[in-house]
């Protein structure tokens, strides 16, 4: 669906952001990518719908060069990116002119722009703060409604970029949610973060470091990888957990690292069947 080919790009004083990116993203994924402050994540992000075009190489959106200025608009027909500070992508004095507002820069009908407003309220469930001010919304809240902007262009491919990052763990845990039934109802989804707690859901995992990715694969190899801490990278407790209790012959399956809950019932049942 997206395909970068020796994609690479510096920041303004030189220092290289991206160096040689080859990443093939396939329709219907949930691609997680990982890495501290600064190793490329988010200036790959916002290669993928054009919000920054490489210096070298090029990236490929659905047979469309998104370096290519005339086609911008088809690219971002096709994906779209929700930031880390929703208030950086409110525009309208309510939550509905919000969301009208990239239908609108389409040109469509107004019928079709109240259809795709609607149906953006229903899927995000915040039909009743239609005409509330966007800005007067909780952080998770505010972050749903920048979801929902971006769902009213209708694109195949949802790029978030650190999302959770500004939000309390319970809204932060409502937004995944969000995303993960996107992902169900099949969106493809590219997900940026730091918080590699966040990717356990994840069918690939990219990690980067200083502009190149430097480790890929599932996530159950990736998330459990001893040079993540090397990399900065802080692996999520459960994992670690699970690999010490392994050292003492108790073994946890993967999908029981998801959640507490789940790891707790896991080590109940093997406890009670010694």
């Amino acid at each position: 669906m997206i395909r970068l080919e020796n994609v690479s790009y510096c920041y303004p004083d030189g220092t290289p952001a991206l160096t040689n990116i080859n990443l093939t993203i396939r329709k219907g994924e949930y691609l997680g990518i990982i890495g501290r402050n600064g190793s490329g994540k988010s200036t790959l992000a916002l290669h993928l719908n054009g919000l920054r075009r490489p210096q070298k190489g090029k990236v490929v959106v659905k047979g469309i060069d998104a370096g290519d200025f005339s086609k911008l608009q088809e690219v971002r027909k096709i994906v779209g990116i929700v930031f880390q500070n929703p208030e950086t992508q409110f525009i309208g004095r309510t939550v509905e002119e919000d969301l009208a507002f990239g239908p609108e820069n389409l040109c469509l009908p107004p019928t079709e722009i109240r259809k795709r407003v609607d149906r953006a309220l229903a899927e995000i469930k915040l039909e009743k703060y239609r005409h509330h001010s966007p800005k007067s919304l909780s952080g998770g809240q505010g972050q749903c409604v920048a979801l929902a902007g971006v769902l009213t262009m209708e694109p195949e491919c949802l790029v978030f970029d650190e999302v959770t990052s500004m939000l309390d763990p319970d809204s932060g845990e409502a937004v995944l949610r969000r995303i993960k039934k996107l992902h169900e109802k099949g969106k493809t989804i590219v997900y940026t973060t730091h918080n590699l707690e966040e990717l356990h859901v994840a069918d690939r995992i990219l990690v980067m470091d200083r502009g190149r990715i430097v480790l890929e694969g599932e996530p159950e190899n990736v998330l459990s990888d001893p040079s993540l801490k090397d990399l900065g990278l802080t692996p999520p407790s459960l994992i670690e957990l699970a690999e010490q209790l392994k050292k003492h012959g108790i073994e946890i399956s993967w999908e029981n690292t998801s959640s507490p809950s789940s790891f707790a019932e896991e080590l109940c049942r093997l406890f009670l069947k010694t």
